[in-house]
């Protein structure tokens, strides 16, 4: 939904649980498909309008969005173990078919509501539980290699959610029959990967960017210097005279995008030491007296 549920059924923030369902009534009725036959914007407000009551018709789900806890889709952020936080996966609305809402559509008797629709309430009570969605932040290493994370539902289940391989951002995972439980058959989980900002590396597609640092004699007479990847370090040959600026390549080291493994591209950035070196410095002196020398652009 990702909109403001008080806006979507007209009431304010201080309303009463009666209030909220009295609105929610009247515009099912108003909105329903069966009233609305061929009408998509109407179908589309009546999804939205009963995504509303579905969160703020329960107690619980209310008090969590008010406190910013849940987003309007009734979503929480969470790191899974390892990432510091914990948090759960709420239940939000993805559908006609949930029955896992408390305080929602429970006290709400919908034949009656949808009495004289052809479909009476068609879409609801098919027996199958409301699916679930949550959000897990997972780091770029993850997904580069794929990885299990054990992440933990509101309700204090434990879930293995496995990350695949060359996942992208915004990817969702689902986890058949985790979902809230139905009549016949539980819904599913839907975990909507989002891939942290690395301190390293840039990403530009399937390409990695980042700084490496070099010394002074490695830039001046090349060298073996170990750079940092995503499945840990390797060493990388400096050709003689290397200039702050010059980008080098090491294929097949970046991240995935459209199936494909793309390359690390390290910029060198010739370091000083922090404290000054004296030997260095008397070579700079000399160099600056008897051998001028002014960069060219």
């Amino acid at each position: 939904m990702a909109g403001d549920p008080y806006k979507e059924l007209g009431v304010s923030k201080g309303a009463s649980a009666d209030e909220i369902k009295k609105a929610f009534r009247k515009l099912a009725k108003e909105l329903h498909p069966d009233k609305n036959p061929g009408d998509k914007a109407a179908e589309e407000r009546f999804k939205r309008v009963t995504a509303a009551f579905d969160l703020l018709g329960d107690a619980e789900k209310r008090a969590k969005y008010d406190r910013g806890e849940i987003d309007a889709d009734g979503r929480e952020q969470f790191r899974g173990f390892g990432g510091g936080a914990r948090g759960g996966a709420s239940g939000g609305f993805s559908g006609f078919g949930g029955s896992g809402n408390r305080g929602g559509f429970e006290d709400i008797d919908l034949a009656d509501l949808f009495a004289g629709f052809g479909g009476a309430g068609r879409g609801f009570g098919s027996g199958k539980g409301q699916d679930i969605r949550a959000t897990l932040e997972v780091s770029l290493e993850e997904v580069i290699a794929g990885t299990t994370r054990r992440i933990q539902f509101s309700d204090g289940r434990m879930v293995d959610v496995a990350i695949p391989k060359g996942a992208s951002d915004g990817q969702v995972v689902r986890l058949k029959g985790q979902g809230a439980p139905g009549r016949t058959q539980s819904g599913d989980a839907l975990i909507e990967l989002r891939i942290l900002p690395h301190p390293l590396y840039r990403r530009d597609g399937a390409d990695l960017h980042m700084d490496l640092p070099v010394s002074v004699p490695d830039a001046v007479l090349g060298g073996k210097v170990p750079v940092p990847t995503p499945e840990g370090k390797v060493m990388m040959s400096i050709p003689k005279g290397s200039n702050s600026g010059k980008v080098l390549r090491l294929k097949g080291r970046g991240a995935y995008a459209d199936g494909r493994r793309g390359d690390l591209l390290a910029k060198l950035m010739v370091t000083l030491p922090e404290e000054q070196d004296e030997l260095l410095a008397r070579f700079a002196e000399d160099w600056r007296k008897n051998r001028p020398y002014t960069p060219t652009k």
